[in-house]
């Protein structure tokens, strides 16, 4: 994939919760060296030890292709994350609070750095070079073990420092009682695996079993699966009515069940609106990779050409 042409090569690097994927990216939008490593976990210094990873990895990659230098580079982590100040301000899952990764980061790897959000950044990438290109208005959703979102409205990503598109804890009502739950204890494939498992009464099957049990003609299953459409649907439909959402973007774990969850969750959006248009529900297109790609597309937004091309910079 080509990410536009500029003068010199950029770092881009994508912690997960489990892996840190990181990779160099040349001229023509090529990832050289791309690696993949445990995501470091340091409880008494969480940002730090995310960041002795990174600069590792870049003094490798300088190492490895000398002929390709670095001149910019993107961090990108999962969070509540202010990229405008590049401050990580809370990960439950890998521990900081309010860490200044793109001041650090600069500091260390003595270049023009980039801070963002996983899935943000990996939604700018759908966004221009995927499932989301022919689209203005857009909702990313990646459904795994929980359920994270990006917002981008009239082609512009909407960040509200951070908090924007936190569509896992939105509420949603409860399938099991009066009251209301959140989506990601519903809607998510860790959900569907633990509900499934804690009312049959067996040991804990994955999503994707608990949807050919469905299919295969188990009743409990196929209410479960119900309830996890019906849960994100129900949120869909309010982005549909707030934002005036025109295409749905599902990627993560659950979304590699294909048609068997995309085409029910066409057809319960459409019972729930009404005078609203049917955003467009596709599958996210460029996979595992495209919170790198997004992030060297940040990357290369700080270079001069990029900026000169622009008329102004890009900020974090």
């Amino acid at each position: 994939m080509v990410l536009g042409a500029a003068e010199s090569a950029v770092l881009a690097f994508d912690v997960g919760g489990t892996d840190l994927k990181a990779g160099l990216v040349d001229t023509a939008g090529n990832v050289l060296g791309l690696r993949r490593t445990a995501t470091p976990r340091d409880p008494l210094r969480p940002g730090e030890a995310i960041l002795d990873a990174v600069e590792a990895l870049a003094s490798e990659f300088a190492a490895e292709f000398p002929e390709h230098p670095a001149k910019a580079a993107c961090i990108v982590v999962p969070g509540i994350v202010d990229s405008d100040s590049g401050v990580g301000i809370y990960s439950a899952n890998l521990g900081w609070r309010n860490f200044p990764f793109g001041e650090k980061a600069a500091q260390r790897l003595g270049l023009p750095v980039s801070f963002g959000h996983d899935v943000s950044t990996a939604a700018e990438a759908e966004f221009r070079f995927g499932a989301a290109r022919d689209f203005r208005n857009v909702v990313v959703m990646v459904v795994g073990t929980g359920i994270a979102a990006a917002v981008i409205s009239d082609g512009y990503p909407v960040r509200a420092g951070g908090f924007a598109g936190e569509l896992g804890h939105a509420l949603i009502p409860d399938p099991d009682g009066p009251g209301h739950t959140i989506l990601e204890a519903v809607g998510s494939a860790g959900a569907i695996a633990r509900r499934y498992s804690d009312k049959a009464g067996t040991p804990r099957a994955g999503a994707r079993e608990v949807l050919e049990r469905a299919t295969a003609g188990d009743a409990l299953a196929a209410r479960i699966w119900a309830d996890a459409v019906d849960a994100l649907a129900f949120s869909l439909s309010q982005c549909v009515s707030i934002i005036g959402t025109e295409a749905v973007v599902v990627g993560g774990g659950l979304a590699e069940a294909g048609e068997g969850l995309l085409q029910p969750l066409r057809s319960r959006l459409d019972e729930l609106l009404d005078f609203q248009r049917r955003p467009i529900i596709m599958r996210a297109q460029l996979g595992q990779d495209a919170g790198l790609l997004g992030a060297a597309m940040r990357a290369r937004a700080l270079l001069p050409a990029a900026k000169a091309a622009s008329g102004k910079g890009t900020g974090r």
